[in-house]
């Protein structure tokens, strides 16, 4: 079908302020009268409160007030609203904290210097208790106990299993174990966690945050402080990146809310980037164990998978990304039977919990590196035992999800091509691959809320100018464009003429946020809906304008409202709207939509897919690895945007190329060694390799024109194709991220001292 706006070359909608400096980040608002916060932070990893003593620090002046867990309602808030054992995390805690760099204190000061130096003088007695740092220690009995009560700290399990996974073992013709380790990684978004809240005297409280989910950020507010949702109004106009670690209630927002509504006086605190590193959530660490069973000719037939997690602190997102590693770790492929049990473990270091790919990047990894070395084994080509079991439109996973569009054939087809292209590779240098598949729209409501999952306004103005309210909310991904392009496509008119509304609770409907790839297929149905709503009203004035006695099929393209038999036969658009308006005493025409998916498995009510493959060069000598391309064959369905597409593929090889060989989180007895950008090593645009994108045309029913995510899914491949990439070049594997200089030499001796056997 030949579209107007969909797919065409749009660039952001925002792109000129943001390019400009006008664009408002919470970071830049100023309000009369604010005061700046500063938060104490524990320097222990496990410690008992004893006592805190802030008589000297409010007694410096320009110091306003200090608060700690006396003055809160001490509840434990938590994402999983809904499972209150889940809701394990008091941010200003009143008897202990469990990993350094956890709130103790927040104070409140005219100026940012002023609080600083009353952290100081806050006076904290600890009692030190004995902590564990790793996973497999932690479990084991008579370990530290994190939280009291909780039996060998195992925070949460999750089990999935389909098939009879004894039977495909016992029929299959080679069985591999494997043991993997992928390591945590900070969210590093551009702007840290902030916060400006002003509570007034009627009981109002107003917050501007950097966040995800408004709508969550509100909830979660409203549960912690005693007041209602609809007295709190959470604004978000511009975020300077989520990535997954900005839709849980952080300490910025809550500590600068009790401070203010403690003095009705607005209060804004700003993380430092050492902040952001200590003491806000990473991406999961895991442990994972992986059996699987193959036949001669490389059909799948069992995998059996255990995985432990570092779940750090609390809970947090970490039961979800604990059930999606697993799921994900099945995908794309088929399989006669599979189990999963995961373990997420409590340890006193910085809690985990969810980071773009929300743990499809660990079980990917995992899956694709050792399906590699089951077709060395076999002497099976790795594009083939792939093509094999795939995905294929229309199949069910068992009791998980059901597929509708899936052009994973195709994508490997394109990424054959690709690599026969290449022809002979000069010494050092591989190529490795990775399939993929990723939810369209996670089908969670950690709050039982009453809303839909997505809702849209769309109000038709005098002059023909459109208002288009959503609640979703733009992180820099360009969900507002994407938005107004299926806005603009639906209604007949043009991306200027649309003006989009969120991040602001007050003003927009109910949205749960930006997360699990939802944003494209939850709130574009939701807008198209919307947009269809306020057309067909147009459309009523439009016949009876024609000839009110006829009925004719109408429709509106390029702000030509014409008849769909005869195109040339029509009205402008613009004067439409004046007489439809004029004949309605002047009221706009709105329209309104909701989507909520009907349920299609546990998990999504769509999926994309794809394949990747990274080209790389290896130094034997020094064991650095160098990016040379990277192309992605990619299932997105009908493209929205292009443009937007590509800088999403963009933007996810370089947060997972650096997943993969050089961000890494070490830690000594819980302390983050390398929390800043010197010494935390991300990946720069000098090393970003050549990228190409093949798009895959299917179209998904449940999408909007057929439309699927096309962003968070694009991270889950890349690391586990360098790790090919490798094996390739040089036939080592390292089963450990990040693949860094120094494993890639232990993984060189070792194969020497294999070979020389």
């Amino acid at each position: 079908m030949k579209y107007n706006v969909i797919n065409t070359h749009v660039h952001n909608i925002d792109g000129i302020e943001k390019v400009t400096g006008r664009a408002t980040y919470t970071f830049d608002v100023k309000i009369p009268g604010m005061l700046y916060g500063k938060i104490l932070r524990s320097p222990h990893p496990h410690a008992r409160i004893v006592n805190i003593d802030s008589s000297k620090a409010i007694e410096l002046m320009g110091v306003k007030a200090v608060v700690t867990g006396k003055d809160t309602l001490g509840v434990k808030q938590g994402i999983w609203r809904r499972y209150s054992e889940l809701c394990d995390e008091q941010i200003l805690p009143l008897e202990k904290v469990r990993y350094i760099g956890e709130p103790v204190a927040a104070v409140a000061a005219v100026t940012e210097e002023i609080a600083e130096q009353a952290l100081d003088l806050i006076e904290v007695d600890y009692e030190v208790l004995p902590a564990v740092y790793e996973p497999m220690e932690a479990i084991k009995k008579g370990a530290p106990e994190v939280h009291e009560g909780v039996e060998r700290n195992i925070n949460v399990t999750r089990h999935i299993e389909w098939g009879d996974v004894e039977e495909a073992f016992e029929n299959s013709d080679y069985i591999r174990e494997d043991w993997f380790k992928c390591s945590g990684q900070a969210h590093m978004c551009m702007e840290t966690r902030c916060a400006v809240a002003s509570y007034t005297p009627d009981g109002k409280l107003t917050v501007w945050t950097s966040t995800q989910s408004p709508y969550y950020i509100q909830g979660l507010l409203s549960g912690v402080l005693g007041l209602r949702e609809s007295d709190i109004r959470v604004i978000a106009h511009y975020v300077g990146g989520g990535f997954g670690g900005k839709f849980e209630l952080d300490a910025a927002q809550f500590c600068s809310s009790v401070l203010s509504m403690k003095l009705s006086k607005p209060v804004k605190i700003v993380f430092s980037r050492e902040e952001d590193f200590i003491a806000t959530k990473r991406r999961t660490p895991m442990f994972y164990y992986v059996r699987t069973g193959v036949k001669k000719d490389g059909t799948f037939m069992a995998r059996e998978t255990r995985v432990f997690t570092d779940g750090g602190a609390y809970t947090g997102m970490g039961a979800t990304a604990l059930y999606l590693t697993g799921f994900f770790h099945s995908f794309p492929y088929k399989w006669a039977g599979y189990r999963y049990d995961g373990f997420r473990v409590y340890t006193n270091t910085l809690p985990s919990s969810s980071m773009r790919g929300f743990g499809a990047p660990q079980g990917m990894f995992c899956s694709e590196t050792q399906i590699d070395l089951i077709a060395r084994d076999l002497g099976i080509d790795r594009v083939e035992i792939r093509r094999k079991n795939a995905h294929t439109p229309n199949y069910e996973v068992p009791g998980q999800a059901t597929i509708a569009s899936c052009g994973l054939s195709e994508c490997l087809d394109k990424i054959e091509e690709w690599i026969k292209s290449r022809g002979d590779l000069p010494p050092n240098r591989g190529i490795g691959i990775s399939s993929y598949g990723f939810m369209s729209g996670g089908i969670f409501n950690w709050f039982d809320s009453p809303y839909s999952f997505s809702s849209a306004v769309v109000t038709i103005n005098y002059d023909g100018k459109v208002d288009l309210h959503v609640g979703c909310q733009e992180i820099g991904q360009g969900s507002n464009t994407t938005m107004a392009i299926i806005c603009a496509e639906e209604l007949g008119v043009r991306i200027e003429d649309i003006r989009v509304h969120s991040g602001d609770t007050a003003e927009c409907p109910p949205d749960l946020g930006a997360w699990g790839s939802r944003q494209t297929l939850m709130a574009g149905n939701a807008t198209k809906m919307a947009a269809a709503d306020a057309k067909r009203q147009l459309l009523e004035f439009a016949t009876a304008k024609i000839n009110p006695n006829i009925v004719y099929d109408l429709d509106i393209k390029d702000r030509w409202v014409h008849l769909v038999a005869r195109p040339e036969r029509g009205l402008d658009y613009f004067e439409v709207v004046k007489d439809a308006l004029r004949g309605k005493d002047g009221q706009r025409i709105v329209g309104r939509g909701f989507y909520t998916p009907h349920r299609k498995g546990m998990i999504s009510p769509a999926y994309s897919y794809g394949v990747q493959a990274l080209e790389i060069e290896v130094d034997p000598e020094t064991g650095k690895i160098k990016l040379v391309n990277c192309v992605t064959a990619h299932d997105c369905g009908q493209p929205i945007n292009s443009l937007g597409l590509h800088g999403q593929l963009e933007g996810a090889i370089s947060m997972a190329a650096g997943y993969g060989f050089l961000e890494d989180m070490p830690m000594e007895d819980g302390k983050i060694m390398n929390p800043n950008l010197v010494d935390y090593k991300i990946i720069r645009a000098t090393e970003m390799p050549e990228t190409e994108v093949f798009e895959i045309d299917t179209y998904e029913p449940e999408g909007p024109f057929g439309a699927k995510e096309a962003g968070e899914g694009l991270t889950n491949p890349t690391a586990a194709a360098l790790g090919n990439a490798l094996f390739d070049a040089l036939g080592i594997s390292v089963k450990q991220l990040p693949i860094t200089p120094e494993k890639v030499l232990n993984a060189l001796r070792e194969k020497k001292l294999e070979d020389n056997k």
